[in-house]
């Protein structure tokens, strides 16, 4: 018997107290959320100002050492540039770029001389288009780049942190609600007696009765040959479960608009495909929900057979054995 995929005329009222939820949590700790990262990030900003001279001076060396200053040397331009923008007019490999902000390093194959002469490109094309309203210390045409004090440094820091927070504040919210998320459900058990186990001493298919693990690697088939392991965010064996029956999956999903759910409704139905292809229909897959979920979005899952816990009824997660 399904918690809520079965129950359609609770879906409004439900819905519009999953938006509440969210926006009370939002409003209250999103804000706390965004500033913690605009100061870490403005802290790598002044180091990437220290590494470079005040932007005065990008060498092919530092950017080959410390590959993870390209982002922030991208928002420091007027205007700032997208990456793509970036590998066209400095002409150079999207490969490189992609892999220095990607995975922090240059491709492997890459000879030391096309680096080096790539490197010099990119570093030539930020220089040329440093905003000087960002860095006035390089605009002193008279005598060239002067000095800047510390208040203008970290002023400056500040602005091209606030430029790289603003590229990345979905994320930074997606990330901080999917922690706290993943903490109500850790309470919760808790309270009940559940014991959490690290995920990578825990194997899904031998998992103890009231034990939990988050994000752990569950191995599915695709094909007959082909094997990948799908990231599940909960991961709960319940207290009466018997030696033969699989854990409860739980996914953790939030969401700040309608829009975004839509776009990523298949994601959970392909996922909850492979399970079923691989362990047959005795997987249970549930979704946990807080935010902007509307009927077309719960339509769909149930008709791929998902169920789902709303955030502000944790307690539902009592009719699925726990």
């Amino acid at each position: 018997m399904a918690v809520n995929a079965d129950k359609p005329l609770t879906w409004k009222k439900d819905i519009a107290l999953s938006v509440d939820c969210y926006n009370k949590w939002f409003l209250e700790f999103a804000p706390d959320a965004y500033r913690k990262t605009r100061v870490q990030t403005t802290e790598q900003v002044e180091r990437a100002l220290l590494l470079t001279s005040n932007l005065t001076r990008i060498e092919p060396s530092v950017l080959r050492e410390f590959p993870e200053v390209l982002p922030i040397l991208r928002m420091s331009t007027a205007p700032p540039l997208a990456r793509d923008r970036l590998i066209g007019l400095a002409q150079v490999s999207p490969n490189l770029v992609r892999s220095m902000e990607v995975h922090r390093r240059l491709p492997p194959l890459m000879s030391e001389a096309s680096a080096d002469l790539s490197l010099s490109k990119i570093g030539a094309v930020i220089l040329e288009l440093a905003d000087p309203d960002i860095f006035p210390w390089l605009s002193n045409e008279s005598h060239g780049a002067r000095q800047p004090s510390s208040q203008e440094t970290y002023r400056a820091s500040t602005i091209v942190a606030d430029r790289l927070c603003g590229a990345v504040a979905d994320p930074i919210i997606r990330n901080a609600q999917e922690q706290r998320q993943l903490a109500a459900i850790e309470q919760w058990l808790v309270d009940r007696g559940y014991r959490l186990v690290p995920s990578n001493a825990t194997k899904f298919g031998s998992m103890e009765p009231g034990t939990f693990t988050f994000r752990l690697n569950v191995p599915v088939m695709l094909g007959d040959t082909v094997r990948i392991n799908i990231p599940i965010d909960a991961v709960v064996m319940p207290k009466r479960g018997l030696d033969s029956r699989l854990p409860l999956l739980v996914e953790a999903k939030s969401a700040g608009d309608f829009t975004n759910t839509n776009k990523r409704r298949k994601e959970e139905a392909t996922k909850v495909s492979q399970l079923r292809a691989t362990y047959g229909d005795q997987v249970r897959f549930v979704l946990f929900l807080c935010g902007y979920f509307d009927s077309p979005y719960l339509g769909y899952e149930a008709a791929e057979g998902i169920d789902w816990v709303w955030e502000h009824r944790i307690d539902d997660l009592v009719e699925l054995g726990l």
